[in-house]
């Protein structure tokens, strides 16, 4: 067996990558801090990027010589061209979705390369799909799933768990799938948070905020019904203010963005309504400077969550590597992220018992209600801890020891394990271990001649081959037409309803090397343009032979 190397070729698209569309999401942040560690490690001299076009691929450039500040060498794979990601020997796509790409692999050579692939938000219809779908795609054991918390592989065993159950009692036989579920966090540059007193300064003169006054930070999206309702905070704010020694003032600046006006319309309202103690302040964390700086402005940061689609949570980290000590709720991978009373405090939550809410998965799975009212009401049954949260703000509000010690305890563990410089570590240690896995393990699922790479994406001739009289074959023997001369090929040519599809057929070169063999011989069979011109594939041989049938250059001898 031929040794396979790995070079991580990107599946490309700018969206995917960066933080500067309409809309900034989390998967978005994500992806742009793990595009910079991944330029930034690059040991080979090639990038390769796959994508859908040219536009893409010119960005990709753009962006990582942004990134180096030097020029690079780059290999433009196009998705037509898929078989030469063998070239790679592993590809890197921003999303689960890896059986769409595995069944454009299966066409070619399964052991080609690896497919990569990571979670985001695992809670709406499509992810779960693409989850669920790799039982039936032909993923192989050395192609991988990214799970950036335990809780996010927890919930992708289970909908693995769900599927296959399903589909074993369906079929009566047991359904199984060897792929790798590692485990690989997101995250941060950290030297990038590093706390900054002018920033301190000048952000804090600028929003009249006193040094000795305290600022409780959130950064993220103003949604309430699919990030974190805000009232659970603003009420613990508003008890922990009634508690507190404390003598100046308290801030709760929200950095973040709004869906819409409604939005922030409820937000305005809803904190002057819930905790008229505190001051708010509403800042458009869309701008990086603003969000580059406000770390520094802050001495409490909290996170709330209460969605299930959040995953793993970002922002949390982020707050660490500036030294802040953080309260977040005890939800999704800030269970793994945050360590209860050392770097902050994560608040109990409360969600209805299993099996509780089918009505709500049976209404989104009819389309009764959309994306964002199923997450809302799943939302709507997550209980935060108020009394808990107020007390965890009570003593990073009054003691100012504890929160430079939980300060300080975040930001050892952002360097020892979120610092994207240790994180891109992990990947570039799975891609190898992938590589060696296709140089040793057997494949799943190979291709049968006996049926289509991809069931479902039939060769129409086999799909619909009954509906024919005959076959165009070998041993059949053809003419030049009766009507055939140069005049009525440059008609056919010109003729747009005639010459449609040329670059699936051999080109006019050879056309026209297959009419002057005819006029040379009178006539010859398939089997000898197979031999002379459909060497290097002799499937559009046929079909060019076909095409000149079908608009008479050429004529079938009929044998008695």
């Amino acid at each position: 067996m031929i040794k396979k190397q790995s070079i991580t070729a990107m599946y490309y698209k700018a969206e995917g990558y960066n933080t500067q569309g309409a809309r900034l999401l989390g998967r978005q942040s994500a992806g742009e801090g793990f595009f910079k560690a991944y330029v930034k490690s690059h040991q080979e001299k090639t990038f390769y990027c796959y994508s859908d076009s040219e536009i893409e691929y010119k960005s990709f450039q753009e962006s990582i010589t942004s990134i180096l500040q030097k020029p690079s060498i780059f290999q433009f794979i196009p998705r037509n061209q898929s078989y030469r990601l063998a070239e790679a020997g592993n590809l890197y796509i921003p999303g689960p979705n890896l059986g769409e790409f595995a069944w454009t692999r299966r066409f070619y050579d399964q052991r080609g390369y690896s497919i990569c692939g990571i979670t985001h938000t695992i809670a709406n219809k499509e992810a779960v799909n693409h989850i669920s779908n790799l039982l039936i795609t032909p993923i192989q054991p050395w192609d991988a799933l990214i799970c950036t918390s335990n809780a996010v592989k927890r919930t992708v065993d289970k909908i693995f768990y769900d599927w296959k159950e399903y589909l074993g009692h369906r079929f009566n036989s047991k359904i199984d799938i060897e792929l790798q579920l590692p485990i690989i966090p997101l995250g941060v540059e950290a030297e990038k948070f590093i706390p900054n007193s002018d920033y301190r300064k000048s952000l804090r003169e600028a929003l009249n905020i006193d040094e000795e006054d305290i600022v409780v930070l959130f950064l993220g999206r103003l949604i309430f019904y699919a990030k974190a309702h805000p009232v659970p905070m603003y009420l613990a704010l508003e008890k922990a203010v009634k508690k507190i020694n404390h003598k100046g003032k308290i801030h709760l600046i929200q950095c973040g963005w709004f869906e819409d006006k409604r939005e922030e319309k409820a937000f305005q309202e809803s904190c002057k309504l819930f905790a008229p103690s505190i001051n708010h302040v509403f800042l458009n964390g869309k701008h990086p400077e603003i969000r580059q700086k406000i770390w520094s402005c802050a001495d409490i940061f909290i996170s709330l969550a209460d969605n299930i689609q959040e995953t793993f949570g970002l922002t949390p980290i982020e707050a660490m590597a500036a030294g802040l000590p953080v309260i977040v709720s005890d939800w999704n991978g800030y269970q793994e992220s945050v360590r209860h009373e050392i770097d902050g405090f994560r608040i109990s939550t409360m969600i209805p018992p299993q099996n509780n809410s089918f009505d709500l998965a049976y209404n989104y799975h009819l389309d009764n209600i959309n994306y964002s009212t199923y997450i809302a009401h799943a939302c709507f049954s997550t209980v935060i801890d108020i009394d808990e949260c107020a007390e965890a703000l009570v003593k990073l509000i009054d003691n100012p020891n504890l929160r430079r010690k939980m300060g300080e305890n975040g930001k050892q563990r952002v360097k020892e394990i979120y610092d994207w410089q240790n994180v891109i570590k992990s990947y570039d240690q799975l891609w190898a271990s992938l590589a060696e896995i296709r140089n040793q393990k057997e494949m799943s699922v190979p291709v049968n001649k006996s049926i289509p790479f991809h069931p479902l994406s039939n060769d129409p001739f086999n799909l619909f081959g009954h509906y024919s009289t005959n076959y165009l074959l070998p041993e059949n023997r053809l003419k030049l037409s009766e009507i055939f001369d140069d005049n009525y090929l440059n008609k056919i040519r010109s003729t747009w309803a005639t010459n449609l599809g040329a670059n699936y057929r051999l080109n006019n070169q050879i056309i026209d090397k297959i009419i002057q063999d005819l006029k040379n011989q009178g006539s010859l069979k398939v089997s000898y343009f197979l031999a002379v011109y459909g060497q290097e594939n002799p499937e559009v041989l046929i079909r060019t032979l076909l095409y000149l049938l079908k608009f008479n250059i050429l004529s079938l001898i009929k044998e008695d």
